[in-house]
């Protein structure tokens, strides 16, 4: 039976480390370092999400802000917004939480994002930096799996690696990350032909696809480490990608739903934007 990884616990473990941090940094700042949060609309899952990021925020002891906008709002009005945190010395770190409502553009407001305060490490010029093996804030979700891949113990040098998603937010990310230690990865999605063959051939598999159980339990490789970023909700329940209890007799590692994923990403956001405060001091 596969070990289950403990997102929650490594990111409280992250948490407070960050806290130590800050302690530190307050008074070489003259400030707590500041995180603030653009959200657009009334989508429920949206504001869990950016309720979990406040309260994290605070435990912590940085400064967070919240910026709640109308889903009328319209595209040069969040600009405005972007922009004025962009000129706010106090904020270190800001996200513009996604998805937008619909009809609004999400790559102008990303694009607008001063790279330098990018705790998403989703602007392009963070993406380049990326693909170029450059430093820069990563993707908050993907550097969470690295972190949560790390306590398995696998040897990554020379591993296969199956990364099932293409987003510009997981998928694209996630690969890079890979190969910057040096796994053999291959990139799947939900139109791969013969993605069973795939997955089969995998020492990690990561799930990063949004269709709930599209990764059977037959799949899994024998010993495997399996890495579930999916969370959809079917009949009140979350869901992930993998069919977990099925994978977690083939896998030596696996990721719950919830519990695995989801707290790194908060977690990884708040070091991201710790890690920018101290670029100032240097």
């Amino acid at each position: 039976m596969a070990k289950i990884i403990d997102g929650k616990s490594l990111a409280r473990t992250i948490r407070n480390e960050l806290k130590r941090e800050i302690e530190i940094l307050k008074p070489q700042l003259g400030r707590a370092p500041g995180l603030a949060v653009v959200l657009v609309g009334d989508d429920p899952a949206s504001y869990i999400y950016v309720g979990n990021k406040e309260k994290a925020a605070a435990e912590i002891g940085m400064a967070g802000q919240v910026i709640r906008m109308p889903a009328t709002a319209s595209l040069s009005e969040i600009i405005a917004s972007v922009d004025k945190l962009n000129a706010d010395d106090s904020v270190d770190g800001m996200i513009v939480q996604m998805p937008l409502p619909p009809g609004l553009d999400e790559a102008s407001v990303l694009n607008r994002i001063d790279p330098n305060k990018d705790a998403d490490g989703l602007h392009p010029m963070n993406l380049g930096r990326l693909v170029a093996g450059m430093p820069g804030p990563r993707s908050c979700t993907p550097a969470g799996v690295m972190r949560l891949i790390d306590t398995t113990g696998i040897e990554l040098k020379g591993a296969k690696a199956v990364v099932i998603g293409r987003s510009e937010m997981v998928g694209k990310p996630m690969a890079h990350l890979l190969l910057e230690r040096h796994a053999t990865v291959t990139i799947c999605h939900s139109r791969t032909k013969d993605l069973a063959d795939e997955v089969h051939r995998a020492d990690i598999v990561v799930a990063a696809v949004g269709r709930p159980e599209l990764v059977r339990g037959e799949w899994i490789k024998e010993g495997a480490v399996v890495i579930d970023v999916g969370t959809t909700r079917v009949e009140g329940k979350l869901k992930g990608d993998v069919e977990f209890d099925q994978a977690a007799t083939r896998a030596s590692a696996i990721t719950p739903v919830p519990g695995g994923v989801g707290p790194m990403t908060i977690a990884m956001l708040l070091a991201n934007t710790v890690a920018i405060a101290k670029q100032k001091l240097l």
